[in-house]
């Protein structure tokens, strides 16, 4: 099982790099493709069927959706912690 302080650097690390490129909040093509969508309509769609792994929102009077950086960075450090820990159990059945 990985290190809570490895997830916590990563989230760190994700966030400054995700912030020197997009800011505070990100839109547009970084926030779908960071977020893991395919195509804008995936994207788009999920967003009207409110099921976004992050609270995405609109601001007023400018296009498009938008999420914190912060958000971002740390549920994609949430999604890599997943994926170790599936296949450290995967890796534990097959012993």
């Amino acid at each position: 099982m990985t290190v809570p302080n490895q997830t916590e650097s990563l989230t760190a690390l994700l966030e400054r790099e995700l912030m020197q490129l997009h800011g505070p909040m990100m839109t547009g093509e970084g926030l779908r493709v960071a977020l893991g969508y395919p195509s804008k309509d995936a994207f788009r769609q999920a967003v009207a069927r409110k099921s976004t792994p992050i609270p995405v929102f609109g601001i007023e009077k400018r296009r498009g959706k938008f999420a914190l950086t912060r958000d971002v960075a740390v549920w994609i450090a949430a999604q890599r912690e997943q994926a170790i820990t599936r296949a450290e159990e995967l890796k534990g059945e097959s012993l």
